[in-house]
């Protein structure tokens, strides 16, 4: 099925005009394998850009285009269908070239450009064996076209789709239910102005928090005014975090709204369905779509599935007698378009005429630039409901009132803009906190805006940036590694209130012990030991009661937990440590280590391997520096795969001035030098610095090769 269907799309790329030009563009690697690419035109950029990127990790490329096209069983087995059945509901590779052809020309050149720049790749390196895709084609890049951690399509719980297309009843897993503690899906944003800057000069703190290696750190430049460097999302084209000469954007994950469920009241009909609307019966779409998988003996099968529709979306699950359809925000070249235009913006002016393509549906923004100006902005792909509905919760989608109503403009979304107080900050927090007395109002806006509420890092934040009355670029770096954790400062209290009124001579010198902590993490701290083991206790104990109402974990371990129950974690925090380390008192540094052994997408992680102390700990407890690590199958100790990952500071005056670090290092090749040289760098938040201009650069190249192909 896989070669029929490369067969009959290879005519489409062999007659596009601009795969006919040849496209040449210079990599220049730095002392830390970081790619700076120039290309005379920005398709030519693009080229070299995507190239380099495949000389670092080609897996990681890969994976996230099977990923995106619903092809990862091809690669993973039958295990894997329904991840992408999943992607399939919305993802139609007929559809997505059709609309390829429709493409403004400026941006069939990029996707020409890096579809050129992986095939060269492919052909200088056969060494390198594609486990699926041996030649990519211009379109596929509209299939990944927003570089965020996690799309909008994952929201679907997979159980509940494997139910419905086979019939039968799944229970969730424990993720889809949310009782696995996680670490926070987003990251840190902090933009300062110069009023409140000892330069001067607009701030930007660009601080991610994704799985780790989610990103390639590069520049890329071209003579048509691309000029950006940053991290891209592997396999992308463009900068997604980042800055060029003029301004810098950090993306936070928003608590926003952006995904609705509709209960479609279903009546079979002949050999179909029809669903209420109104006083309507509407006919449900179908459309077959048949998936690739291969087979254990290296042979590949398929299934084909019969999938049902609603103007609302593709339904997903089934909720007692209805049919849940999900509606969410399907715009590839407008998404593609957005996400690269904004790579060029040189101001707030320029950033909101890109934003008014309106396909962002999922992140904040936070934007600085060399005219001082400083902001936020909410998504802009925001639907239009009425409030009179919960949207939190599937809506009775025969009811035409439920129906989204159009996008909302962006003047009528909250914004910061040049606040009077001198900083803005988003810690996928809702907005209304973002600059202190300055910030947007909530009860002005609707509900649907904001879903997260308040961060445990968003006092923090707010605490950290209202006591420092200006900020250096290096005052800026230390800000992003202030080690307090407010959560505990918060629970202690309430713990020893508890032993006061139970005392246990077992416990004493323990609760003692928290009961004088600073609630700042350090290496050498057991206080961070014990109070990280406690917490995570506590959770264990309130995850599935917390599902249960709909609460988040950290708000029933705040609000919830019984003085009983916090003895006993405190109890099974000193114990567990004990059997682990021998005593309950052991350094954090001890436990808390980054560990890169292998280059595998899912690494593993070794106690009698050599790994790395961290000092910072879980955003679970608000601290800003974010290292979500946890035990694995026969360690000990807790290994980070999750949190910080690339950090930059930005100053922007006549010159940027930028230092950052990136988790381990540029490449994935566990034999290359760059594989982990940033490792020490990382764990202490010691930023090294940027070479953005040309005369930085020179004196730190470490080879330079320029790279052609068709």
């Amino acid at each position: 099925m896989r070669r029929a269907f490369l067969l009959t799309a290879l005519p489409l790329v062999l007659s596009a005009p601009a795969l006919a030009a040849p496209y040449s563009a210079e990599i220049k690697r730095d002392d830390w394998g970081i790619a700076h690419v120039h290309g005379k035109t920005d398709a030519d950029a693009v080229f070299g850009m995507i190239y380099a990127q495949a000389e670092d990790d080609f897996n990681r490329i890969e994976m996230n285009y099977l990923t995106s096209l619903g092809r990862r069983a091809e690669a993973e087995g039958e295990q894997a269908i329904w991840q992408d059945l999943r992607q399939r509901l919305w993802i139609d590779p007929a559809d997505l070239k059709a609309q390829y052809a429709k493409s403004p020309p400026w941006l069939k050149a990029l996707m020409q450009g890096w579809a050129a720049g992986l095939n060269r790749f492919l052909a200088d390196h056969p060494q390198v064996k594609p486990k699926v895709i041996t030649r990519f084609e211009p379109w596929m890049a509209l299939s990944f076209s927003e570089g965020s951690i996690g799309g909008d399509i994952e929201s679907v719980p997979l159980s509940q789709l494997q139910a419905f297309y086979e019939k039968r009843t799944i229970a969730m897993t424990d993720d889809e239910r949310g009782v696995v503690q996680r670490e926070p899906l987003g990251s840190n944003g902090i933009v300062i102005a110069p009023s409140h800057s000892t330069s001067g000069h607009a701030l930007l703190l660009i601080n991610p928090h994704t799985s780790f290696f989610f990103r390639s750190e590069q520049q890329v430049s071209s003579d048509q005014g691309l000029n950006a460097y940053g991290a891209a999302t592997w396999g992308q084209f463009f900068i997604y975090q980042g800055f060029n000469a003029k301004a810098g954007w950090m993306h936070t994950s928003s608590g926003v709204d952006n995904i609705d469920e509709f209960a479609e009241t279903v009546t079979p009909l002949g050999k179909g369905f029809t669903y209420r609307y109104g006083k309507d019966d509407r006919p449900v779409w179908e459309r077959p779509i048949t998936l690739s998988y291969r087979k254990a003996d290296g042979t590949m099968g398929t299934r084909t599935f019969t999938t049902y529709a609603t103007h609302h979306g593709p339904i997903v699950r089934a909720q007692g007698d209805k049919w849940v359809a999900t509606a969410l925000m399907n715009r590839p070249v407008a998404a593609l378009q957005q996400s690269f235009l904004r790579t060029k913006v040189s101001d707030i002016a320029g950033f909101r005429k890109v934003a008014a393509l309106k396909a962002n549906s999922s992140n904040n923004t936070l934007f600085s630039d060399s005219k001082g100006e400083v902001a936020l902005f909410m998504p802009q792909f925001m639907p239009v409901r009425d409030q009179r509905f919960d949207y939190t919760r599937p809506v009775d989608g025969s009811d035409p009132a439920t129906d989204w109503q159009g996008l909302h403009t962006l003047d009528s979304l909250p914004e910061v803009v040049n606040p009077k107080n001198g900083w803005a900050f988003n810690v996928n927090d809702g907005p209304w906190w973002a600059a202190g007395k300055d910030s947007p109002k909530q009860a002005a806006y609707p509900r649907y805006l904001d879903t997260f509420g308040q961060e445990p890092r968003t006092p923090h934040a707010i605490a950290m940036l209202s006591a420092t009355p200006r900020f250096s670029l290096d005052g800026l770096v230390t800000a992003a590694y202030d080690p307090w954790l407010p959560s505990f400062a918060q629970l202690i209290p309430t713990l020893v209130a508890a032993h006061q009124a139970a005392p246990d001579a077992k416990r004493g010198e323990a609760v003692e012990m928290l009961r004088k902590w600073d609630c700042k993490w350090s290496l050498g701290s057991t206080e961070t030991s014990l109070a990280v083991f406690w917490g995570e206790a506590l959770g264990a104990m309130g995850a599935e009661t917390a599902a249960a109402q709909r609460i988040e974990l950290e708000d029933w371990i705040a609000t919830k937990a019984t003085p009983a129950q916090k003895l006993d974690a405190l109890d099974q925090a000193m114990a567990r440590l004990t059997a682990d380390f021998g005593s309950w008192q052991v350094p954090w540094g001890e436990i808390n280590r980054f560990q890169r052994i292998d280059g595998a997408i899912r690494q593993t992680f070794d106690d009698a391997r050599p790994s790395t102390p961290v000092p910072f700990a879980s955003a679970n407890w608000g601290s800003l520096a974010s290292f979500g690590a946890s035990r694995y199958p026969g360690t000990k100790r807790f290994y980070g795969s999750y949190g910080n990952s690339f950090v930059a500071a930005v100053e922007f005056g006549p010159r940027v001035k930028a230092r950052a670090v990136t988790a381990g290092g540029e490449s994935g090749d566990p034999a290359s030098p760059h594989f982990a040289d940033q490792v020490q760098r990382y764990a202490d938040g010691n930023l090294r610095p940027v070479y953005f201009y040309p005369d930085e650069l020179a004196g730190h190249i470490k080879g330079s090769k320029v790279v052609k192909g068709n």
